[in-house]
């Protein structure tokens, strides 16, 4: 199994194929539909008014699709699994363009989202459903980083540890779900 630490180079992705298994050790980050909407929303402004900028910077990282459940001490974190991915499709060609090199979530994507994987060099991972518990054991730290306001669809910043994926969609469009 491959381990893949974020951010990740456009090297490390070349050598990976769809139905590869995957570890993903580093910083991920948490988006959502109402996330999405709003960074795509900053996006657009250009981060106007001052003072409004992106929670993260995209280059080389990874969002996962997920809405994690409340922690339970000494966790930093409940259960977190994926949440279907084609939600996000209106948002992904935009953030994939800025930088973003993985997505993480279930379900296939729309032709605009594996046509700018290919031609930003990205992957669209999906992660294991039913597992959410088992998949929150990876999680070392998280923290709200952007949008507090919108509960469990805010944007958080983990630092995972053998994260576990399968990659979906690899850079040159090989898709499993076809």
């Amino acid at each position: 199994m491959t381990v893949l630490h974020t951010p990740i180079s456009d090297e490390e992705i070349s050598g990976l194929n769809a139905g590869e298994a995957v570890c993903i050790t580093g910083k991920i980050f948490t988006a959502r539909d109402a996330a999405h909407k709003k960074i795509a929303e900053l996006m657009e402004a250009g981060e106007k008014p001052p003072g409004k900028k992106l929670p993260f910077d995209f280059t080389g990282q990874a969002v996962f699709y997920a809405g994690p459940s409340p922690a339970k001490p000494p966790r930093p974190i409940g259960c977190i699994g994926p949440t279907t991915s084609g939600r996000m499709d209106k948002y992904s060609p935009l953030f994939i363009s800025k930088g973003l090199k993985i997505m993480i979530g279930k379900g296939n994507r729309s032709e605009a989202v594996i046509d700018a994987i290919v031609k930003h060099h990205g992957l669209y991972l999906a992660a294991i459903g039913g597992v959410a518990a088992l998949m929150a054991k990876t999680v070392k730290s998280a923290k709200v980083i952007a949008f507090e306001e919108l509960g469990t669809e805010a944007v958080m910043e983990l630092e995972v540890e053998n994260f576990p994926a399968i990659v979906a969609i690899d850079c040159r469009g090989k898709n499993l779900y076809r």
